[in-house]
């Protein structure tokens, strides 16, 4: 005679299992076998009491027999319980490994000055050889050796395809998008910035539309066709060539040429729902790109709280808060939006410093102030207006954790009344960056929280790109130098992982 069954109860309300599995047994040719059956529940905010009972004869083939079954569900009491605490992911767990490393290596030779000055040495070497050996885009070896480590850290790519394989990989970390340049520029020796003047009129003028302005306009056309919509397209006004460094100089408007080239660029950008961001460039041609820059807002930024034109200001420069100033009543006056890209600033081993802020808290409190007044849409202490702001659109570029961390506290705290995006370069500032991607649990991503978050980085062949980076390292030595931070995050996050693994708790 077969046993009769007991009754099971199950992820009862005195255990702390929230979810179990219901035994049940059966009576085969008098044994009683007992089985697992899976419990399929929702997961985390209630425990279930589940009452069943059942008994079952079974013959030894069930075919054409008759079988008794009597079975009761006691009701379900669903008694609700606490969510357990959601914790933050560690900002650069977004990262897969070989990007960790990867950094680490970078920003370890960066931020050492033993290493850093020999390896600038090799890059100017590599990037401006005329041995075929020595040319990365000659020697395939060379070539794949660079194109896995120094090139993949900055660039997005050599070709199409490649460039839109490193934005997916961008966006599926949580990215917004990008910021993506052109790394093929126009660069003058000293005997061609002798006689600027002459590039205007005759065989010369032919000369620089035909060698300078053309290759740059298609460049940066090709650059604006990669980007996608709601990316930006970094565009520097003196990789045009002579022409371009000439009107700037001397503050006239772009030569013909010029203009037709810049309208296209705009036109094409426009259409395609892409930004463009006009690069700030040393102070002697600055006042030259800040009136280009304006009259091109007001061409194209006419769609109130939507910018297609920003424009550069540098927060280390005295002069920033009242020039910026300036072109704010200039868009209120033209109706037009003002689009900001905030940078510190990127000349400060070149530009005179008597125009610079004497210490490096008053520019960080100008960068913070701007940024404040210009988030809010109010005048303040740095920003000074006695009328109602205009429509502005913003770039945040920095890697400074701290103003990253003021700009988003305004922004969670509903402060924020304008358009705006944080952008750091390709391979610097992860730390940064990631602490506004970093995944928590529920996925999540900066964009889906409103935050708008941008890498910078340019596209080119792998000689072209060695050129680019090394000018901007020159450029920007001090900041290049200044990448301990960086260095350390990548360090402390390659422990944790480690740890993570060996079963150490981090």
């Amino acid at each position: 005679m077969a046993r009769p069954l007991h009754s099971l109860c199950l992820c009862s309300a005195r255990t702390s299992i929230s979810c179990a599995s219901i035994s049940r047994d059966r009576v085969v040719s008098g044994r009683t076998i007992t089985r697992v059956l899976p419990l399929l529940t929702t997961p985390t905010r209630y425990r279930q009491r589940i009452m069943y009972s059942t008994s079952t004869t079974m013959a030894r083939r069930n075919i054409h027999s008759s079988t008794k079954r009597s079975s009761s569900t006691e009701q379900m009491l669903l008694t609700p319980i606490e969510s357990a605490p959601q914790t933050a992911l560690a900002p650069l767990s977004v990262l897969p490994l070989y990007m960790i490393i990867r950094s680490l290596l970078t920003t370890t030779i960066s931020s050492s000055p033993i290493l850093l000055p020999p390896s600038l040495w090799i890059v100017s070497v590599l990037a401006n050889t005329t041995n075929p050996i020595l040319n990365p885009d000659k020697n395939p070896l060379l070539r794949f050796f660079l194109k896995h480590t120094f090139y993949a850290q900055f660039c997005a790519g050599e070709n199409p395809v490649e460039v839109k394989q490193t934005i997916d990989k961008l966006k599926d970390i949580g990215f917004t998008g990008v910021i993506l340049g052109y790394a093929r520029e126009v660069v003058l020796d000293d005997a061609q910035t002798k006689d600027l003047a002459s590039c205007g009129e005759g065989e010369m003028a032919e000369e620089c539309i035909r060698n300078e302005i053309i290759p740059w306009a298609e460049g940066t056309l090709e650059t604006v066709r990669l980007a996608q919509r709601g990316d930006f397209v970094a565009l520097k006004f003196t990789g045009a060539g002579r022409q371009a460094l000439y009107s700037l100089a001397e503050r006239l408007p772009p030569s013909a040429a010029l203009a037709d080239s810049i309208d296209s660029i705009c036109s094409l950008a426009s259409e395609r729902g892409v930004r463009l961001l006009f690069d700030a460039e040393q102070t002697a041609l600055q006042p030259g790109i800040d009136i280009w820059t304006v009259e091109y807002m007001r061409k194209y930024n006419a769609s109130p709280g939507n910018a297609v034109i920003y424009g550069t200001y540098q927060a280390y420069l005295k002069s920033t808060s009242q020039t910026l100033r300036r072109h704010l009543m200039i868009a209120r006056g033209g109706g037009f939006t003002l689009g900001v890209k905030l940078v510190r600033g990127a000349y400060i081993n070149s530009d005179p410093r008597h125009l610079i802020h004497d210490t490096k808290a008053d520019t960080d409190a100008a960068y913070d102030g701007i940024a404040e007044c210009l988030l809010k849409r109010q005048w303040g202490e740095i920003l000074r207006g006695d009328s109602q702001m205009p429509p502005v659109c913003l770039v945040l570029a920095s890697h400074n954790a701290e103003s990253v961390r003021k700009a988003r506290a305004i922004c969670d705290a509903g402060e924020a009344r304008i358009q705006m995006a944080f952008a750091q370069l390709q391979g610097m500032a992860d730390e940064v960056s990631c602490e506004l991607v970093s995944k928590k649990p529920g996925h999540q991503d900066a964009k889906a929280r409103g935050v708008d978050a941008y890498k910078y980085l340019i596209w080119g062949s792998t000689g072209e790109c060695m050129k680019y980076l090394l000018r901007r390292a020159h450029e920007n030595r001090d900041a290049v130098e200044r990448t301990r931070d960086g260095r350390d995050a990548m360090w402390s996050e390659l422990l944790r992982r480690f740890k993570g693994v060996i079963g150490v708790s981090v």
